[in-house]
């Protein structure tokens, strides 16, 4: 019987170190010496600062972006991450991007993927309205320096390689590419 107590607690251990911060995380990304597991856990509260509302404007366009924490799982294992909703109108107040009305956040296309390696931006994966005929999808960078916390930019960097249809040549992007643009927490 103390042998099964035994193992259990081992068993229940060895269940718990399973679990990496999200720095390091980060730092797996290429080390082929990360250690096994099933959860990143932000245990260094490291998303608190980007979880809110902030707005800007770039080019006569207004960008308001709300971003929430949450634990998502993904292929067995379990995230936390940032969602993002976004809308995005133009300098006539009509809408280009709108996302904020989505409650379902399996549908959501601005998803967090992680810190970068040097852990300086938060990396978000984003698919706008034009993901086949314009590519606009990639990846959107959001940096906040620890001297202005309630400042982020925010870069977007194109990876649809390919593409399907012809794209107008009047079409823009929600988010320009390879542009800071800068965002005020609300």
């Amino acid at each position: 019987m103390k042998y099964l107590i035994s193992t259990l607690i081992f068993f229940a251990i060895s269940c718990n170190a399973q679990i990496i911060s999200l720095e390091q995380a980060a730092q797996c990304l290429t080390n082929p010496n990360c250690p096994n597991y099933n959860y990143e856990k932000d245990i260094n509260n490291s998303l608190e600062k980007y979880a809110s509302t902030w707005k800007g404007t770039h080019n006569g366009k207004t960008y308001e972006i709300q971003l929430k924490k949450g634990i998502y799982e993904e292929i067995g294992i379990r995230r936390d991450k940032l969602i993002g909703r976004m809308k995005v109108t133009d300098a006539n107040g009509n809408i280009v991007y709108n996302s904020l009305n989505e409650t379902n956040d399996v549908m959501i296309k601005f998803n967090g993927l992680g810190f970068q390696k040097d852990l300086k931006a938060y990396m978000m994966h984003f698919i706008g309205n034009s993901e086949f005929a314009c590519g606009e999808e990639g990846i959107v960078y959001l940096r906040i320096k620890p001297e202005t916390p309630n400042k982020m930019s925010i870069l977007m960097l194109q990876d649809a390689d390919i593409t399907w249809g012809d794209c107008p040549p009047s079409y823009q992007p929600s988010i320009p590419y390879k542009t800071s643009i800068f965002l005020i927490r609300q």
